[in-house]
């Protein structure tokens, strides 16, 4: 047979589909997995079975590492020996276990995760509550398998005498698999024991009356009582857990922050580590030092301030951004008859519970058969002391022994125990004060047998028992609860101060879409000239706005979406350089463009409203507050048609009237309160009826009937009319004319279309910005003032075939609190 005959074909799916499956089985079982039972991993299980079994208990001296991590590589695990020390190791951490299992000597590493000592320097025994979950081990109370080599045995399961999984808890992963059980405090887990066992049909709330939640070895604060009995009821649920802490005053008006608990499984020097580099990188201010004075005495993290540092407000960015405070997932997965399952907290208890009937029920058959033998044994004797002299004379006529032995059972009735027992009976026991002593042990041990059966008999009295034990462990181990407990989820509210010093700055925004965040000194420096800033040749500024580093910006672009940008965000640049490409700071897509900028410093501020006005004459009005968003990425802000665009936006407080102008000259003028406040996303009211192939081009807020209207056609004519002409009218109509164009052969023409318009009550600096890229400043003033329906005067003297592009305001800085 050739060699190719020697092998069937396969398919590769089938073969690594099924080496696959055995070798996940074989990790759920015997490796990553606890089992609901003990609560303890193989590895576990086989380190304090190693242990026990070579003496290694609390009573005796400490022994090396090295020798436990053989014993149980040769006998019971046969891997690598550094993941036998490192599951030696975590039994042995504090901080990592409700009650450690191994009892370590020396360096078995740290908090800051440090490494522990190698095994061949470190020591260690059982811990006395481990000696617990071996208990009664030799009484045949659990499974005992073959090891691997079937050289000697091994337990299935420890007895575990309290309900390790729960205050142990587990961290494990395994393929499709992963567990994450909390630590629990063994008096509260003992207690929930006992009402389960003596109350079966217990609800769930009941329960959690004696376990409140998890109780971690290293404390802190859990929040999230509905996550806490969401894993309760299903095994998954989410809490958090936050660091102790506590804000000190020292001398000299400074404070500091001192952390004495921090959450469980975060590794104390990354967290310090973590806070320092806020410091270095200053993303918080008023931050002096931070320290860990941890030592003999506890964990000590201290976080000193400088003067009149927001000790709050810091303490609340820490606990946003580091580890102070960690979320906490449960995922309650153990194995059940050889199986992995997702359980509640009820399930967990009666797993436990029905492993303890077992234990106690082995333990009493065996104590049983024990008394049961010995109690035969005594009968055997005092019915032989009764009939000494037959007896006697019996064994002398024997041959030898075993002839002696047939003799007694043939001639007085004797089993072949009883038989071996007399004839191994010394001398001194034939005293009258032995013979009592025998019958009165008899009486004892027939007592005892009596007790034994009665217990495997009544249920009652086996719970009676597990009750008893659980309470003595109770009683020895229990400890006061660590960690506490708080119903709600405090939300971190993390004050824009705290992360940003308040500086008033100039933010400028060209007409090439070029954006910069300057200082006053850097203003003040260039000159202090507010529109010369620096800016590429044939660009100019369109915004120019005064605020300060802890406003918002609220972008609107003609699409009608918007952005909310931080002014702190803006990248800082010197006066006279041109800054960045705004969409190197807000994603704004090619086709869109900016229509309006409005800085906010209270997003929440009652009594504020944003009305926004299309090209075809739409209005809108939504309350400021609806515009709060954590998003950076475009929000939309109002509904616009495809033919359609939005025009500019305002804020308002809803007091003034609105003015629409369009582009043939047409306006109307009426109250801001006719247009309802509507949503976000919707998308307006008709505020002028227009005629075909007209437009909005100016939208403006004017009060009561002073001051007058401003307007500017594309041949660069102008004049300004009283507000007092622009009469009160219903949203939605014609309107009535606000310019006159001039028309015919022998008539210089003063434009076809008006290009802006403005509202003044002083008088104002305008620049016009021609097609050909020139620009005309000229004050409001040199405006005629004249009817609404006069021609105007020449304000923009343009060479030939050039017109007017867009006439901007360039108005003095207004006071902080009225910008809009």
């Amino acid at each position: 047979m050739s060699l190719s005959e020697q092998f069937l074909p396969a398919f590769l799916e089938e073969v690594v589909g099924d080496r696959f499956g055995r070798y996940s089985k074989y990790i759920i079982q015997d490796r990553a997995i606890p089992d609901v039972r003990d609560g303890l991993k193989p590895v576990q299980r086989r380190i304090l079975y190693a242990m026990y079994d070579s003496g290694n208990t609390p009573d005796k001296p400490y022994r090396k590492s090295a020798k436990t991590v053989g014993d149980v590589m040769g006998n019971y695990h046969p891997h690598g020996d550094s993941s036998i020390y490192e599951g030696m190791v975590r039994m042995a951490q504090p901080w990592k276990m409700g009650h450690v299992l191994v009892d370590g000597h020396g360096n078995w590493g740290s908090q800051d995760d440090d490494p522990p000592a190698a095994m061949r320097y470190t020591e260690a025994r059982l811990s006395p509550i481990a000696m617990e979950m071996l208990r009664d081990i030799e009484k045949r109370t659990v499974l005992f398998k073959d090891n691997f080599d079937n050289t000697a045995k091994e337990p299935v399961v420890l007895p575990s005498r309290y309900p390790n999984l729960l205050v142990n808890g587990v961290s494990g992963i395994s393929s499709g698999f992963a567990t994450e059980i909390p630590t629990h405090n063994l008096r509260e887990v003992i207690d929930a024991c006992i009402a389960v066992m003596e109350k079966p049909s217990i609800e769930l709330e009941e329960i959690m009356t004696f376990i409140k939640g998890p109780d971690f070895p290293t404390g802190g604060l859990i929040m999230g009582g509905d996550g806490i009995l969401e894993a309760y009821r299903t095994g998954k649920g989410r809490i958090y857990i936050r660091s102790k802490t506590e804000i000190e005053s020292l001398r000299g008006g400074k404070q500091q922050i001192v952390i004495t608990e921090i959450p469980y499984q975060v590794v104390k020097s990354r967290l310090v580590t973590a806070m320092e580099n806020i410091r270095l990188e200053k993303k918080v201010e008023g931050i002096a030092e931070v320290r860990d004075e941890s030592g003999r005495d506890g964990l000590r993290i201290v976080i000193e301030l400088k003067k009149d540092a927001d000790a709050e407000g810091i303490l609340a960015y820490f606990l946003k951004k580091t580890d102070l405070q960690v979320a906490y997932n449960f995922n309650m997965v153990a194995i059940v008859n050889k199986a992995p399952h997702q359980l509640g907290l009820k399930a967990i208890l009666e797993a436990y519970i029905a492993h303890q009937r077992e234990v106690v029920t082995h333990r009493i058959q065996f104590e049983l058969e024990k008394a049961e033998d010995r109690a035969h044994v005594l009968e055997g004797l005092v019915k032989a002391l009764n009939i000494l002299d037959e007896v006697i004379a019996a064994i002398k006529a024997s041959k030898n022994r075993q002839d002696a032995q047939n003799n007694l059972q043939w001639m007085f009735g004797f089993s072949e125990r009883q038989a071996d027992s007399i004839l191994t009976l010394q001398l001194y026991r034939l005293t009258n004060l032995e013979i009592t002593s025998l019958e009165k042990e008899l009486a004892e041990i027939q007592k005892k047998v009596a007790q034994l059966r009665s217990i495997l008999e009544s249920d009652r009295k086996l719970i009676g028992v597990i009750r008893k034990e659980l309470l003595d462990i109770r009683e020895r181990f229990g400890i006061e609860r660590r960690s506490s407990i708080q119903e709600e989820v405090e939300e971190i509210k993390v004050n824009l101060e705290v992360m940003v010093s308040s500086e008033d700055v100039l933010v400028t925004l060209s007409k090439q879409g070029y954006v910069k965040r300057t200082s006053l000194l850097s203003f003040t420096r260039s000159g202090g000239e507010r529109y010369g800033s620096g800016v590429k040749e044939g660009d100019y500024v369109t915004e120019l706005l005064d605020v300060n580093t802890l406003d918002a910006l609220l972008v609107f672009t003609q699409r009608g979406q918007y952005f909310l940008l931080p002014v702190h965000q803006i990248p800082e640049y010197k006066w006279k350089e041109p800054g960045t490409a705004i969409v190197n700071v807000i994603p704004l897509l090619k086709e869109d463009r900016i229509v309006s900028i409005i800085p906010v410093k209270n997003i929440e501020e009652e009594g504020k409203s944003l009305v926004f006005f299309t090209r075809k004459g739409q209005v809108k009005r939504t309350e400021l507050k609806e515009y709060a968003t954590k998003r950076s990425s475009a929000v939309a802000a109002v509904k616009v048609t495809a033919d359609d665009e939005v025009l500019s936006v305002m804020m308002s407080d809803n007091s003034r009237d609105l003015l629409l102008v369009t582009r043939s000259g047409m306006s109307i003028r009426f109250r801001e309160t006719e247009v309802n406040p509507m949503g976000r996303v919707s998308a307006g009211v008709r505020g002028i009826q227009l005629v075909e192939n007209d437009e909005v081009i100016a939208a403006l807020r004017v009060q009561e009937d002073e001051g007058e209207i401003l307007a500017i056609t594309d041949l660069g004519y102008g004049k300004r009319s009283l507000l007092l002409d622009y009469p009160l009218q219903g949203r939605g109509g014609k309107g009535i004319t606000t310019f006159e164009f001039k028309e015919g052969k022998r008539v210089r023409p003063n434009g076809s279309r008006l290009i802006a318009a403005f509202y003044t009550t002083e008088a104002v600096q305008l620049s016009a910005v021609t097609a050909e890229g020139q620009f005309v400043s000229f004050l409001s003033e040199k405006a005629p003032l004249m009817d609404r329906k006069d021609t105007g005067k020449l304000l923009v003297p343009l060479e030939k075939k050039d017109a007017v592009a867009v006439v901007l305001l360039r108005p003095e800085p207004q006071a902080s609190s009225e910008v809009e």
